[in-house]
């Protein structure tokens, strides 16, 4: 059996860090980048989003979804 420290040195990459410093690099060469891997956005929730999640609350769509999809 292994140990925790032996588990843990067999741990891969998070992807979603890994999508983080790829957006970082690509901006530092000043791509356009939009970086959807991880954090807050810069942005607010638009009006239409916030209306529509509100709506489905009062709908009852407010279910998890069958576990096949």
């Amino acid at each position: 059996m292994l140990s925790l420290s032996e588990k843990l040195l067999n741990l891969g990459e998070s992807a979603t860090l890994a999508m983080m410093a790829k957006a970082k690099m690509l901006l530092r060469e000043a791509k356009d980048v939009i970086s959807l891997s991880g954090g807050e956005p810069d942005f607010d929730t638009p009006e239409c989003v916030k209306e529509a999640g509100i709506q489905a609350i009062r709908d009852n769509f407010s279910h998890y979804t069958f576990v096949n999809g």
